[in-house]
């Protein structure tokens, strides 16, 4: 049998097996029938996944791996503010599945279906999650690990949750939706986009008693604004 390219048999592979997922259900379908349905032989299929479940999140060892270029590239550049890299890193994500919505809505049907689709879904959104967190703290020395877990962690809440609107609508959600509630989430942050500090014109002046936490003493500081 004559079988494609790499690129395009793992693609092809994808596209047939999400068809198979959703035709006959994901533990109903077999391994050989994708692969006689891709065009492929089984031992291309397991030089191209490991499992039935890989082919689900393919796209995802992919991204995972382009951000952390994407990244290191960022963090060599002086003039990156990572803040604004970390949600640039995300838009690139969003893009990716907003290219090909149908084929993103299929898997994400099939996901919503599968208990242990949901399971691995959700340690794959950490592991996006963990690596800007990761990436923060590398680019900004001395910050707090509680901002960027928090930070992180909302930069990925926002992807999901505009993502989510795309696969389980049937319009196309535009970037600018995504990009513009980053820009929102910097503000609360109190970062400008192009890495100034978005208070730099506010003056506070407080007191508090001498033995209040410094965490209360921050909380209140935050409510403030």
């Amino acid at each position: 049998m004559s079988e494609p390219a790499p690129t395009t048999a793992r693609n092809t592979v994808v596209a047939a097996a999400l068809d198979l997922f959703a035709a006959q259900g994901f533990e109903a379908t077999s391994v050989e029938q994708i692969a006689q349905a891709a065009g492929v032989s089984r031992s291309t299929f397991f030089r191209q996944f490991g499992g039935k479940d890989d082919v689900v999140f393919s796209d995802h060892d992919v991204l995972l791996s382009q951000l952390r270029t994407f990244l290191a590239e960022a963090d060599a550049t002086a003039t990156t503010n990572p803040w604004a890299t970390a949600c640039a890193a995300s838009v690139e994500v969003f893009r990716h599945f907003a290219a090909e919505p149908e084929l993103a809505r299929r898997r994400y049907a099939v996901v919503r279906q599968v208990p242990a689709l949901r399971e691995r879904e959700i340690v794959t959104v950490f592991q996006y999650e963990r690596l800007f967190d990761e990436y923060l703290r590398a680019a900004l020395p001395g910050l707090d690990p509680i901002d960027a877990v928090a930070f992180s962690a909302a930069v990925t809440a926002v992807h999901n949750h505009v993502l989510r609107r795309l696969l389980r609508g049937t319009d196309d959600i535009s970037e600018s939706v995504l990009t513009e509630a980053y820009e929102g989430l910097l503000h609360r942050f109190g970062v400008h986009p192009d890495g100034e500090d978005a208070r730099t014109d506010d003056v506070v002046v407080a007191v508090f008693p001498r033995r209040m936490p410094a965490a209360e003493v921050a909380r209140r500081l935050r409510d403030s604004f």
